[in-house]
């Protein structure tokens, strides 16, 4: 495995290596000897341009090293020719730095774009358009943002912590529009998927306080 990283991340200098090596036997031996050369070169080149470096970015994302992470996305010089695909996971991932950067508006130019290319899976698809909601609520696009969030919840979330933010923005949004009724529904139904994440588990507490005391 490190191995074929290592290939990934240095393809492009490993191709140029080996078409001068093509080349030089090219001249002094003939086509036939360099073939090899030139096929490998030529494969490393498609990869590179074809498919890019996504796969390293999978373990600094496990290690949580966003900076390692970004370097890698930078390292894209024509995203335009990614497989279709992974040029989708491509714009994702930037948005996701984006927005945990704070750049609003570039998490949802990138996630856009994303999202218009189409996900490789409905449950990615909908975990991107739950945070192009949890953008437009920073944005206070009200409206929007219940698009969204609903969009998501129709097209499948990956597990239910997903799914209980995405409630529990419903219940957020529901309380701004005096939907009183809809969102205490909303909150029943993000305490029932009984989520761990602390940050979700402190919203359900934080709003336990004082929505059995609205009115509906």
């Amino acid at each position: 495995m490190k191995f074929y990283n290592l290939v990934i991340k240095y393809r492009l200098q490993i191709a140029i290596f080996l078409l001068i090596i093509g080349v030089a036997t090219n001249v002094y031996a003939g086509f036939w000897p360099a073939f090899l050369a030139y096929f490998i070169a030529v494969l490393l080149l498609f990869g590179y341009f074809f498919f890019g470096p996504l796969r390293l970015i999978q373990e600094h994302m496990e290690s949580g090293d966003m900076e390692a992470a970004e370097k890698v996305l930078n390292s894209v010089r024509f995203p335009n020719l990614l497989y279709k695909p992974i040029r989708s996971v491509y714009y994702t991932l930037k948005g996701n730095i984006a927005m945990m950067k704070q750049d609003f508006d570039g998490a949802e130019r990138n996630m856009k774009k994303g999202l218009d290319l189409g996900m490789p899976m409905k449950e990615a698809e909908g975990a991107s358009l739950l945070q192009m909601g949890m953008l437009c609520m920073q944005k206070n696009d009200i409206r929007q943002a219940e698009s969204y969030i609903r969009q998501a919840l129709r097209k499948g979330l990956p597990d239910k912590e997903n799914q209980a933010a995405a409630f529990l923005q419903l219940c957020s949004i529901m309380m701004t529009k005096r939907e009183f009724r809809a969102a205490k529904d909303f909150f029943r139904k993000a305490k029932a998927l009984k989520p761990t994440t602390p940050q979700i588990v402190s919203q359900i507490k934080e709003i336990e306080r004082y929505i059995s005391r609205i009115p509906g």
